[in-house]
């Protein structure tokens, strides 16, 4: 991934963590919906990671969290 990606990369994972808490959810329990490890769940909200983020799992974040997809996006809060 580029390093012109970072930032955006870094607000997607805080945003994730916020909709998960916001939904009572733990990393495992978003993790599980999602079938992907806790240890993956972490590296993806984690703000200096540098995971990878296939489209169809961020959709599927996006429906376990039961939020539009183009929300994860919105980092203007």
């Amino acid at each position: 991934m580029g390093e012109h990606h970072t930032e955006e990369m870094r607000l997607l994972g805080l945003t994730i963590a916020f909709y998960r808490r916001a939904r009572g959810l733990t990393q495992s329990e978003l993790a599980e919906a999602v079938q992907i490890s806790r240890t993956h769940m972490s590296n993806i909200e984690a703000p200096n990671s540098h995971t990878s983020l296939s489209l169809n799992k961020l959709m599927d974040i996006a429906e376990a969290l039961e939020i539009p997809l183009k929300t994860l996006f919105d980092f203007k809060r």
